[in-house]
């Protein structure tokens, strides 16, 4: 406030000279435009001044000035001098980032809101082929070409990451996850899996022929304990009761057998070639028939339809997880309790859901329930006789049909296992509109 008028007392004082000056001269109005001149000339000069130092010697120190133009090169010099350390702190951050990015065996890759290039680590240049003479700027996909990629960019749902093979060895195989942040912006990073991808495939082969050779020796085995059970009323009590027993487990190892079979099948085969129409309302009540003999009228099972789209699929991949799914409502709720067979739509798709009424499911639980052998009671599950591989088959036949699986559950709140599928699975079936059994 006290430059202010020191520069309002200077201006007063520089029209009052002019003022007399000209009323000495008898032209008082034309003494005051002078003095108001020779104020403008002073500040204009000033101005000049400013803008010299900035535009050309901005490092330089300000000029020297008097009154309320010198407070003000001080305050743009003190302004100007913390941007630069600022500047200069943000440039250090940068560059400890940039060289923590260099450490990592990971690559990361920056991409701005149009997908192209910003910058990148050495280990992308390993991975990816990419070189900064040629490759900045340009857009991610021009370098990875690979449709499931270009296809995962632009679908935006990065919540799982996506395994391929590098674009410069084949051998190599990546998996890439994308992050969005800023501006619309992407942040790549893709690590080598290679030895943990092979490790899988030998873990895959081993259960696959594991399992193929034991379904040989148990069917033999079965064969003739069928054989034997024919003379049971001949043998010995305790011999007949072993004898029970044998065929019991040996009708559980087959029947884990034939799901790890149909398990390594659904991670090898790609499949595709059996996928037709599916007409869903004829498909849930023939399940609903298999689980009520299950059942023996022991729960009450339903089926609503409500989408008179089919859905195109496997016919046996869809029934083998619509049917663990109700198998497994059948087996772990109490007697009395219902359970609904369920195909909707959801917005542009569709859902096949199975909903019971039991004792539900603790949510601790629910993150691992599609792991092979989880179990949620591991007596109650070996006294039902389930595998424990019910859940990672139906998971893997959703991810195969482009679908996804939702658990809802609780302790005391019954159940809900729901498969969304997409819009592009579905097609117009000339069917009824809904149809509705308890």
């Amino acid at each position: 406030m006290v430059l202010w008028r020191r520069e309002l007392w200077r201006l007063i004082l520089l029209a009052g000279v002019g003022l007399a000056a000209g009323w000495l001269l008898s032209r008082p109005w034309a003494g005051l435009a002078t003095g108001l001149a020779a104020c403008l000339a002073f500040h204009l000069y000033q101005l000049r001044r400013l803008h010299r130092w900035l535009t050309r010697h901005p490092q330089a120190e300000p000029p020297s000035a008097p009154g309320l133009w010198g407070e003000l090169f001080d305050h743009l010099y003190r302004y100007q001098k913390g941007q630069r350390h600022t500047q200069e702190r943000l440039l250090s951050i940068l560059k400890r980032i940039q060289e923590s990015s260099e450490a990592m065996r990971d690559s990361v890759v920056m991409l701005d809101r149009h997908g192209d290039m910003e910058w990148w680590n050495s280990a992308a240049e390993r991975m990816l082929g990419l070189r900064a003479a040629h490759d900045r700027g340009h857009h991610i996909t021009n370098l990875v070409r690979d449709p499931r990629f270009v296809d995962y960019f632009h679908r935006r749902d990065y919540r799982e990451p996506l395994t391929l093979p590098s674009p410069i060895d084949e051998q190599m195989v990546l998996q890439f996850q994308i992050t969005l942040y800023g501006d619309d912006e992407r942040l790549l990073m893709a690590r080598d899996i290679t030895r943990l991808h092979r490790l899988e495939e030998m873990r895959r082969d081993f259960v696959a022929n594991v399992s193929h050779e034991l379904r040989t020796p148990l069917t033999v085995l079965a064969g003739y304990l069928e054989t034997y059970a024919t003379y049971a009323d001949q043998l010995p009590p305790r011999f007949a009761r072993g004898l029970g027993q044998m065929q019991e487990q040996t009708a559980r190892m087959q029947s884990l057998v034939s799901d790890l079979l149909l398990l390594s099948r659904l991670e090898i085969d790609r499949g595709g070639g059996d996928h037709a129409p599916l007409a869903m309302d004829t498909l849930l009540s023939s399940v609903q028939r298999d689980a009520e003999a299950l059942s023996g009228g022991r729960h009450r099972i339903g089926v609503e339809v409500s989408d008179t789209r089919a859905l195109v699929g496997s016919d046996q991949e869809i029934r083998s997880a619509l049917s663990n799914l109700a198998f497994n409502a059948v087996r772990y709720t109490p007697e009395g309790s219902r359970i609904l067979l369920r195909w909707y739509p959801e917005g542009d798709g569709a859902c096949l859901e199975v909903e019971d009424d039991g004792d539900g499911i603790d949510p601790v639980h629910l993150p691992r329930l599609t792991e092979r052998f989880y179990r949620v009671d591991k007596g109650r599950s070996a006294a039902t006789g389930g595998t424990g591989l019910g859940l990672a088959i139906v998971k893997h036949v959703l991810l195969r049909h482009d679908a996804r699986l939702e658990v809802d559950s609780g302790p005391g709140q019954g159940a809900r296992f729901r498969g969304h599928f997409p819009a592009s699975r579905l097609v117009v079936a000339a069917r009824r509109g809904a149809t509705g059994t308890a």
